[in-house]
């Protein structure tokens, strides 16, 4: 992406994925902006990932004291870890499709950049701090809530220090708990060049497709499938519907 014009077209879908509209392009344009784009000091998105940072961890840090009021710091620390961490927000950068939307080098471009988790996921920060700076606090902390739906509420407990953000790991026990039976994950195609690969995996329980998902790596999409997985059976349970697969 040219980083001195955003595409009309990827602006838009843009937009509509994060649900907020920028009222300064150019603030969106600096948090699309890797620092391997540009020797120009400012141009690039550090500096909005690092306001970011700080916006996700408060909007975090807040929603799990409303939601969990008697638990004790070391309980809400351990969920704020498993949450707020690269791996996690590299996810979310995902779910957005941030990745095709990133200016920057071409070395970086070459080596699949537009994959790697630390680059997500500073992607993400910075878009936070982005619609931060062009629209306020609760621009952001609409965006940060949105995407971190489902997670605050889990039990505090199900988080721990060597599975962050494991959903597939969340699904195979619950599947065994539930089902009594491990769900599976097919890869469903795999396109682009070799140093930008795209991986499209479905994953099924007794043949019930419950999720698909798709990454730079075959890992990733299992776990994005994971992820829509157990958000499908979160509201199934919701609504009493849910039913052991046949």
């Amino acid at each position: 992406m040219d980083r001195d014009a955003l595409n009309a077209e990827i602006r838009a879908g843009l937009e509509e994925r994060l649900g907020y509209q920028f009222a300064r392009e150019e603030t969106l344009r600096a948090a699309l902006t890797h620092c391997s784009a540009t020797a120009r000091t400012g141009d690039h998105n550090e500096t909005l990932e690092f306001l970011g940072d700080a916006v996700v961890g408060l909007v975090v840090s807040d929603l799990l004291f409303s939601a969990w009021p008697d638990a004790d710091e070391g309980r809400l620390s351990r969920r704020r870890a498993a949450l707020v961490n690269a791996h996690s927000l590299a996810l979310r950068a995902e779910a957005l499709d941030l990745g095709p939307c990133l200016s920057m080098g071409r070395g970086e471009e070459k080596t699949g950049g537009r994959r790697k988790t630390s680059i997500l996921a500073g992607a993400y920060e910075a878009i936070v701090g982005a619609v931060y700076r062009d629209g306020g606090y609760l621009a952001a902390s609409d965006l940060v809530v949105r995407t971190f739906q489902g997670e605050i509420e889990r039990p505090l407990d199900e988080a721990s220090d060597d599975a962050l953000g494991d959903y597939k790991t969340r699904l195979q026990e619950r599947t065994q708990r539930e089902f009594r039976c491990a769900p599976q994950y097919t890869l469903l195609r795999t396109t682009g060049p070799d140093h930008a690969k795209d991986f499209e995996t479905r994953v099924a329980l007794s043949g019930r497709v419950l999720g698909t998902g798709r990454g730079g790596s075959k890992k990733l999409a299992e776990q994005l499938a994971a992820r829509e997985a157990l958000s499908l059976l979160d509201e199934e349970r919701a609504a009493g519907e849910g039913s052991e697969p046949t």
